[in-house]
């Protein structure tokens, strides 16, 4: 009764994903930088020392280093991208959560993923958390992105610049759908039939203890 009184006023409750279902102490985040910066070094042919820093900024500037790699020019396939990054992350160090678990169930109340990796990263974490049916729908990168196009990326001559959501910095434009960016959020909003102004947004650790 008291969860239902909590979030009467709310329609639905929209989560992140990655270190927000589970902490940042699992290692998942960090080995996920390691690998796209991997990916940089192997497959796009970049400098060593160029990478660390470049990774960290395409990420603040853009929501996620692809998307960032991508208004660069860089061309690779999503699919490819993905497999390396999110292929040989440690699952294992996740285990179900049944507090988590018992708490998503508990509340009356509609519950989306909305996250900016692909699919199957999601499905494996939900998957060794053990919460995969607490969810109504799963908002991936090929929900916002259903291309696999190597050749998609904004061409020098084509570079729209654009103006960052959150910090208001002019980057160039992204081909890529994805947070922080207003198109993104208003295509989930659609997608899932949500009323942004009826919606609580969790992100970052989900705190459910004291």
């Amino acid at each position: 009764m008291e969860n239902e009184d909590q979030y009467q006023q709310y329609d639905c409750l929209l989560f992140d994903l990655d270190d927000t279902l589970y902490p940042q102490s699992s290692g998942i985040s960090v080995q996920i930088t390691k690998n796209i910066q991997e990916y940089m070094l192997q497959n796009l042919g970049m400098k060593e020392s160029e990478v660390p820093e470049l990774c960290i900024s395409l990420y603040k500037d853009y929501g996620t280093t692809m998307a960032g790699l991508k208004a660069q020019g860089h061309n690779f396939e999503y699919d490819d991208f993905h497999s390396f990054v999110h292929g040989r992350l440690p699952y294992d160090s996740l285990n179900p959560d049944p507090i988590l678990r018992g708490l998503l169930l508990s509340l009356p109340i509609r519950k989306v993923i909305f996250t900016n990796s692909d699919k199957a990263h999601a499905a494996s974490v939900l998957g060794k958390l053990g919460i995969e049916d607490c969810f109504e729908m799963i908002i991936c990168f090929e929900t916002l992105n259903p291309t696999n196009n190597a050749d998609d990326s904004v061409g020098a001559e084509e570079t729209e610049n654009i103006e960052h959501p959150n910090t208001g910095t002019v980057i160039s434009k992204t081909p890529v759908v994805c947070k922080p960016f207003e198109h993104a959020y208003e295509e989930t909003f659609k997608i899932a039939n949500i009323n942004p102004k009826r919606t609580v947004r969790f992100f970052l650790y989900f705190n459910y203890g004291n």
